[in-house]
């Protein structure tokens, strides 16, 4: 093999197990969910953005938490900027009482459109955990093979 042919070879083979590895199934399957992911991502924020956070702001009259703070300097400021410029320690619980807000927000958007979507599939039947014994009639567990009341053999027996 010449010098020339051995970089093309390995070339070949690199891209052979790239494109096998590319098509297994279940990396195929995580592209498609990291796909759809983002995409019920951008739904929950739209339907968070626009439907429930402006009722949320009506209610609270306009509050901007994310400007409130607390500092431990003597020094007063007007703004949590003009804190952090002058290196005061700053507690921002503004910003974290939004977040939690958005949060509880999102978790709350993202129940209910579970819950419309688990109504529109209907839920697979479940297999019974009772039969009755063909001899007395009474309700027995399915997997006895003989009836605990009138102690009935129940192998074959449907």
């Amino acid at each position: 093999m010449s010098k020339l042919e051995a970089p093309i070879k390995q070339t070949s083979s690199f891209f052979k197990e790239f494109k096998e590895f590319a098509a297994r199934g279940n990396v195929i399957d995580l592209a498609v969910g990291v796909i759809i992911g983002a995409a019920f991502g951008k739904v929950v924020d739209a339907v968070v953005t626009n439907i429930l956070m402006p009722p949320l702001g009506a209610l609270s009259g306009g509050i901007d938490l994310s400007k409130r703070f607390i500092t431990f300097s003597t020094t007063q400021y007007a703004t949590i900027e003009e804190a952090k410029k002058a290196n005061a320690p700053v507690i921002t619980y503004g910003v974290f009482l939004d977040t939690l807000i958005s949060f509880v927000l999102v978790a709350f958007a993202v129940f209910l459109m579970v819950r419309v979507i688990n109504k529109l599939h209907p839920k697979p039947a479940e297999a019974p955990a009772k039969k009755d014994c063909p001899f007395c009639f009474s309700s027995i567990p399915i997997q006895a093979t003989r009836c605990p009341n009138c102690t009935s053999q129940l192998e074959g027996v449907k």
